[in-house]
């Protein structure tokens, strides 16, 4: 999933300063699940914000929403009767749905309500850890399904580098080496043999460095 952290009280009081109307937008994806941008979040980010404004003497009219998921049009277009009548929009979606709301709708502001992280999985209740960079080059069938990419702390494709020390990556000794773990993962499935099969380097073309991405499934058109 996409994680996002809440940005401070005092900057979204800023990013909300010039407006008087304004619509706050909760999403019910990946965000509800790391608890910043859901439903309760919106509620409880909406009462913070009308009584800090009501103590500076500047009432905040919130109207209070959440999608279902701000990143597809059918759910986003529940907003076009709205947002004509007020001044602008704040998210607390992950930066993909915000910039969708900016797309669909040109002429209103849209305020990021919170900080967005990374693709990573739920260790336990109230942690969460990066898994995937999304980098368009799956080789997790060789590497026993751990991504040399996000769990080497180098993003190295060929390891280990030499630099870790009993299993503790050099950057932060908190940090396994994503390499042992890989090795380790691969004599214990017997896979030893995919190390080799490693392609004598990784091909970037697929990632986001040329730009933003697009996939196009012409089935579905």
């Amino acid at each position: 999933m996409i994680t996002g952290t809440e940005k401070p009280i005092e900057e979204i009081l800023a990013m909300v300063e010039p407006y008087q109307r304004l619509i706050l937008a909760g999403c019910h994806g990946c965000v509800t699940v790391c608890r910043v941008g859901g439903a309760k979040e919106v509620q409880v980010l909406a009462s913070t914000l009308r009584l800090a404004r009501e103590a500076a003497g500047r009432p905040l009219e919130i109207h209070e929403v959440s999608l279902e998921r701000q990143c597809d049009p059918e759910y986003v277009e529940k907003l076009r009767g709205l947002v004509g009548g007020y001044q602008a929009v704040l998210s607390i979606a992950c930066g993909a749905g915000i910039q969708f709301l900016a797309e669909k709708f040109p002429a209103t502001p849209l305020l990021p309500g919170i900080n967005t992280g990374f693709l990573g999985v739920t260790v336990r209740q109230g942690e969460w850890s990066e898994r995937c960079q999304g980098c368009g080059d799956c080789i997790l069938h060789l590497t026993g399904g751990i991504c040399p990419v996000t769990r080497c702390a180098k993003s190295l494709f060929h390891g280990p580098c030499g630099g870790s020390v009993r299993g503790s990556c050099e950057v932060d000794k908190e940090i396994p080496c994503g390499w042992q773990l890989i090795i380790d993962r691969l004599e214990a499935l017997g896979q030893m043999e995919n190390y080799g099969r490693l392609k004598p380097c990784k091909g970037w073309s697929s990632a986001r460095d040329g730009g933003p991405r697009r996939i196009i499934r012409e089935d579905m058109l």
